[in-house]
């Protein structure tokens, strides 16, 4: 039975937060992935081979389709649902479904990755319901060659056929490194100037303990330095995104209606504490503190002298055990007299946690400024660290930068960080629940998705979401239906609300496979209807069964594009 809000809130406001106790459920379908790490994990598709002409008898099927999909799919123009980012409450009117465009959709050469391919799926998708694509605007293709030098060749035809489509755009400004995790089958490095600006100084790159160093994303210790060709990375970012919004100010609040800030490794707001890379770390590890470069160590010994211990500031804790320890293996982390629990511990991971939340404010403040009067909402994605949730110490998310233990709640700083500036708050493994995860890491993803959610609820900040890892099946469905509806207390309507939109991963051929495609098409066909929907699904699923048939030649096509 749901809690009441004033005693959800109560835990938000700084009383224990007590996890339900975690057991073992009834086994699941052994093809249920166990969760290997999150954003990492997204799978891109395989767009290098040439698409095959389009069959004459398609074509004509394609061009029959355009009426029917504009009537059943989204009605008309006037009755078309608008994006619902700017709602925080209420709910009941559906939730908007985007789908995350694959990661090389634009090559290193600046060119639409598969053209023929690209647009067949934008129409199927668009065919099935869909409300709009999320597509990586990665930094590193767009100003590769030189500081200030834009190229934002292909994205500028991407964008163009979602217009075209009438599909809606998530852009993500991708200030991080693609490659070197698993799922990632391209490889996009930060700028190369970027890159030698670090083997100049390798202090910009994060950096572990005993040495290790990180080339994902800029530390955000030198956030404020001018170590960028006289320029700081945040004033780069700033730019990025400024040239980005000039460019396609066209689009702006019509096409383009949402603009992620890449704030970390994968795009989210964290440190790369569980890099995969060359098997550094593998799930469920605790990860290892990002704190080690000069930059992040000088604010570390400031911060110690202001606090009156200038010996805690030569180091990050030392007792913290390796990447792939438990909780339990360390001193710092261990449930009983672990040193997070100490004086040293709060004060270090309130310093470790603040660093990354000013890091976000820095360039939320700058993405406000810029987007201001354009129609887009500003976003942000936060990593769904669901292992060892369990635990008193939290170590994971606290290695990640999020100081959220069974006693604090690290969830609702963040949460009022984006309210200050309007902005969403995008979370992951939304498709995932307890059971299907390891019990002995303490897995508990549902659980961690509802503290997020409670702390949106108190900061009246928009939540949206993910699924963390590919899934086609109607048990991961449900599971985001039900997640996606933010259901605290059906007896108090004040306390509930909808997720403001969900974005899939990801287009890819096997999306498009015919069993797949028809359970999409129910689930966006479900999504759309909404929580206080007085239709029965049985009628919404025989609109759905209905309008695959009459699409099926379309998707087809697309099937074929992709594949050949």
């Amino acid at each position: 039975m749901a809690l009441r809000l004033p005693h959800q809130l109560g835990a938000l406001a700084g009383a224990p937060i007590k996890s339900r106790e975690i057991t073992t459920a009834s086994p699941v379908n052994s093809s249920l992935s166990v969760s290997p790490p999150l954003a990492r994990m997204h799978k891109a598709m395989d767009l290098n081979h040439k698409p095959r002409r389009m069959n004459p008898v398609l074509a004509t099927a394609q061009a029959d389709l355009s009426v029917a999909c504009k009537a059943f799919a989204v009605e008309t123009t006037e009755e078309r649902r608008t994006h619902k980012e700017g709602r925080v409450g209420g709910g009941g009117g559906g939730v908007p479904v985007f789908v995350m465009m694959p990661l090389d959709s634009v090559t290193m050469g600046s060119a639409v990755n598969r053209r023929k391919a690209m647009r067949a799926s934008l129409q199927a998708l668009r065919s099935g319901g869909v409300e709009g694509i999320m597509i990586d605007v990665w930094w590193g293709l767009v100003e590769r060659e030189a500081p200030g030098g834009y190229n934002w060749g292909g994205y500028d035809e991407v964008l163009e056929m979602a217009r075209k489509v009438g599909l809606k755009v998530q852009a993500v400004m991708s200030f991080h490194q693609c490659g070197g995790n698993v799922g990632d089958s391209v490889t996009i490095p930060l700028p190369q100037w970027v890159v030698e600006a670090v083997d100049k100084d390798p202090d910009l790159a994060y950096t572990d303990q005993w040495g290790r160093r990180n080339h994902e994303y800029i530390s955000l210790g030198a956030d404020t330095l001018p170590l960028l060709k006289g320029r700081t990375p945040v004033q780069c970012y700033s730019d990025f995104m400024r040239a980005f919004r000039d460019n396609f100010r066209h689009l702006l609040g019509d096409t383009i209606v949402e603009i992620q800030v890449g704030m970390g490794p994968a795009g989210e707001l964290c440190y790369p504490s569980y890099p995969e890379q060359d098997g550094t770390w593998k799930f469920p590890g605790i990860g290892a503190f990002q704190c080690y470069d000069k930059y992040s160590l000088s604010s570390l010994k400031a911060a110690a002298e202001a606090y009156g211990k200038p010996e805690w500031g030569s180091t990050g804790p030392t007792d913290a055990g390796h990447y792939n320890n438990w909780p339990e293996d360390t001193h710092f982390f261990k449930k009983e007299d672990g040193g997070w629990n100490t004086e040293y511990g709060e004060f270090f991971l309130t310093w470790y946690s603040q660093m990354l939340l000013d890091h976000g404010e820095r360039i939320l403040s700058s993405a406000k400024s810029i987007f201001e009067n354009t129609d887009v909402k500003i976003s942000a994605k936060v990593a769904g660290i669901h292992w060892h949730y369990g635990t008193r110490s939290h170590a994971p998310e606290l290695t990640a930068g999020y100081y959220n233990t069974r006693f604090r709640n690290g969830y609702l700083p963040i949460a009022q960080m984006l309210a200050r500036y309007n902005a969403v708050f995008n979370f992951t493994c939304i498709e995932m629940r307890d059971h299907e995860q390891p019990q002995d890491a303490l897995c508990a993803p549902e659980q961690l998705v509802n503290q997020v959610a409670l702390a949106t609820l108190a900061s009246e900040v928009p939540l949206a979401g993910e699924n963390a890892l590919p899934r086609y099946d109607d048990y991961a469905h449900e599971q985001i239906l039900k997640a996606s509806a933010l259901i605290f207390d059906r007896n108090n309507e004040g306390e509930s609300r909808e997720m403001c939109a969900f974005t899939y991963l990801r287009m890819n051929p096997v999306l498009f496979r015919a069993e797949n495609w028809g359970r999409f098409v129910g689930f966006v066909k479900r999504m759309g209807e909404g929580r206080d929907s007085h239709r029965c699904w049985e009628e919404v699923e025989r609109e759905a069964e209905h309008f695959v048939h009459v699409t099926q030649p379309l998707v087809q096509e697309a099937a074929v594009a992709l594949t050949h």
